[in-house]
């Protein structure tokens, strides 16, 4: 991985999205809803006031608007502070 995030970033690749509901049905591309979950690939050193509890391979749940949206050699990323992370999946 090229880019390490600075200060309480992290880099976060999505989840892919649902490609079926439940039942078969086929979601259309412009139907598909953004993955509000991922995984982290980067972490940054913190700050003084807020050490860095994530590490990378955390799988976490983020807000829908959460983020600044990062393509790196065709892959699509997610940088956002460490704050707007809502919670660590087990």
């Amino acid at each position: 991985m090229n880019i390490k995030p600075l200060a309480d970033r992290v880099l976060i690749l999505p989840a892919p999205a649902e490609e079926k509901t439940i039942g078969g049905i086929i979601i259309p591309d412009t139907a598909k809803e953004k993955p509000l979950q991922g995984e982290v690939v980067a972490v940054g050193n913190g700050t003084k006031d807020e050490e860095m509890v994530l590490k990378v391979g955390d799988q976490v749940l983020y807000g829908k608007y959460s983020g600044t949206e990062i393509e790196h050699e065709g892959v699509k990323y997610l940088m956002m502070r460490q704050g707007d992370v809502l919670a660590v999946l087990g």
